[in-house]
């Protein structure tokens, strides 16, 4: 098990002034407009009487015959304050400078909570200089230093599974400026059968061990702790805990045939493909790379699941159920 933090469950050191909030009637503004925005003001609309507007960098007339859409300027402070008035909560897909003016607007407007663009693994454990950041760690510190004006939570999900579908996450439509969006990014390519499988931690003992969360679980989770009445610093969740090596052999047993080639990574070996990928310059491997080495030292996986635990009335769709409905059954014989 990866060294953690503090108990997720544990309150904010310092609770803003605004901390009892009225949770029968809130307006909620999700910042982006990607498959994990879209999914998230969604089960908010279906499962709330909240009203939820998206931010978007444009005009998305496809989005507005569904949803609010307020279309901002992330460069310009009075057109994000003028999209927050009398917003309650902002959930943040976005990362980057943006995501820092969207604070100091939330801030400036008397915003009541804030959570930023996570939903991955333990932000603890991610370094402030990897490429795997994006600005993220500045967001978090930001908001540390603000939680006397606005309660803040960082959601962890883990892995999501559509990782591993058809088309990666990007089919999705998720993270499509990480870098690591496309099919095969991330351990395996699905279709191709092929891995690079980061199972053997630091002593090389194969027991490194993800958690891993279906999108829409991500947003239903998130719809739920709307109506908490005060936030925890995180707020996590999972789908399913597995060992890499056994997903390996799960997806290899549901797709019918073995991963070929597969190679068998331990944070050595990984650093190692490192500098050489990094003396060729070759960026997308380098960041693939990254992406695995945070997995073989446990950034992924994590305990006190405690949003599993708030909301037991969230029943997760395991891994197995999740892929067979997006590759199929394999061909019998």
């Amino acid at each position: 098990m990866a060294r953690e933090s503090a108990s997720p469950i544990a309150r904010n050191k310092s609770e803003p002034e605004q901390s009892k909030i009225d949770m029968s009637m809130m307006r909620i503004a999700v910042a982006g407009t990607g498959g994990l925005a879209r999914l998230i003001a969604h089960f908010i609309q279906q499962d709330t009487g909240h009203h939820v507007v998206l931010l978007s960098r444009e005009e998305k007339p496809q989005l507005k015959r569904e949803y609010q859409v307020a279309v901002v300027d992330y460069g310009s402070l009075q057109s994000l304050q003028f999209a927050l008035r009398g917003i309650d909560t902002v959930i943040s897909t976005i990362t980057g400078l943006s995501q820092l003016e969207l604070i100091k607007a939330a801030i400036s407007v008397r915003v009541r909570r804030f959570a930023p663009a996570e939903f991955e693994g333990l932000p603890s454990m991610r370094r402030p200089n990897s490429p795997l950041d994006r600005g993220r760690s500045a967001a978090r510190q930001y908001l540390e230093t603000t939680q006397h004006q606005m309660q803040t939570t960082n959601f962890i999900c883990g892995i999501l599974y559509e990782r591993f579908q058809p088309l990666g996450l990007a089919g999705s439509g998720i993270g499509l400026g990480s870098g690591l969006s496309s099919e095969g990014d991330f351990v395996m390519n699905c279709r191709t059968m092929s891995a690079q499988a980061p199972a053997y931690n630091a002593n090389n003992m194969p027991n490194v061990t993800i958690c891993m969360t279906a999108a829409q679980d991500v947003g239903k989770f998130v719809t739920k702790a709307l109506d908490m009445p005060q936030w925890p610093p995180e707020l996590r969740m999972c789908g399913q805990r597995i060992e890499v090596k056994d997903l390996v052999g799960m997806v290899q047993r549901l797709r019918g045939q073995d991963f070929d080639p597969i190679q068998w990574h331990n944070p050595a070996s990984l650093r190692s493909a490192l500098e050489l990928a990094t003396a060729q310059q070759d960026r997308a491997t380098m960041l693939r790379l990254h992406a695995l080495i945070a997995t073989a030292e446990g950034r992924f996986d994590f305990a006190q699941t405690n949003l599993n635990q708030l909301f037991p009335d969230v029943r997760t769709i395991s891994f197995q159920t999740w892929f067979l409905a997006k590759w199929g059954t394999p061909p019998s014989g």
